[in-house]
């Protein structure tokens, strides 16, 4: 593979870190396709195990930029990514059995059905002072289980389930559900991929490219991100359609 690949690996990647950093999610989502798609990676698998390694990167490194900005609500987000860890555990041993091209096409279904519902219309633009209760760890720990099990069977850091999953069982703001969610992509991403590399699955100057460009990605979403924690709806509506988009795009070529 030619250095051409790794610099389509790399603007793949800044465009992963800028939508981790801006959203929570949406990068892993992207991801995959992009190194399938545009990369010309032809395993399947492989793809999965490379862009869930170098998710998991970004995802700690536009962490590391949203803690500093006071965005992350740690007790809840801590809570959700610990339940959701055996999950992608056992997400991922089940995936790297089943053809790769039929989880790309479940994949699209998931995510064009979460980023409809992310466009109903919510009463409350959530709660910014939301902190953890016992009421709110029970609400917590099944969804954190289920989204990391679906995490961990797509390949994927599982952000773009995880911040509407925030949203729901605590009533946080979506800035707030965006960077929480952070500590769980990066988690279950290093869970997935930890996993997919222990069989072989991962590319790792791909992998390096791709963080490369996340870096890139992530300190350039900060300034955008501060604009959109004030357009909540702009916000969700921009999220919903990328993954739609996607999504689509991932239907029309499983082939």
């Amino acid at each position: 593979m030619g250095w051409e690949a790794f610099f389509l690996a790399a603007a793949g990647g800044a465009l992963v870190g800028f939508l981790l950093t801006l959203f929570g999610g949406g990068g892993s989502v992207l991801a995959t396709p992009w190194l399938i798609y545009v990369v010309g990676l032809a395993d399947t698998h492989v793809a999965i195990g490379t862009s869930a390694a170098a998710v998991a990167v970004n995802a700690a490194a536009g962490l590391v930029a949203q803690a500093r900005a006071g965005k992350v609500k740690w007790p809840c987000a801590t809570v959700f990514a610990l339940a959701g860890l055996s999950g992608a555990l056992i997400g991922a041993h089940v995936a790297k059995e089943i053809d790769g091209r039929a989880l790309l096409s479940w994949f699209a279904i998931a995510m064009i059905v979460v980023a409809l519902s992310m466009l109903v219309p919510r009463r409350s633009e959530g709660d910014p002072g939301v902190h953890l209760t016992p009421a709110l760890v029970l609400k917590l720990a099944p969804v954190g289980l289920v989204t990391g099990l679906a995490a961990g069977f797509f390949g994927i850091g599982g952000g773009f389930l995880i911040a509407p999953g925030l949203m729901a069982a605590t009533g946080m703001t979506l800035a707030n559900a965006g960077a929480s969610s952070l500590v769980s992509v990066a988690l279950f991403g290093s869970a997935t991929s930890a996993s997919y590399a222990a069989s072989g699955l991962v590319s790792w100057p791909l992998f390096g490219a791709l963080v490369l460009g996340g870096i890139a990605g992530t300190f350039g979403a900060m300034p955008v991100s501060r604009r959109l924690a004030g357009q909540p709806r702009v916000a969700r509506a921009m999220f919903a359609a990328m993954v739609i988009g996607v999504a689509v795009f991932i239907l029309l070529n499983r082939h």
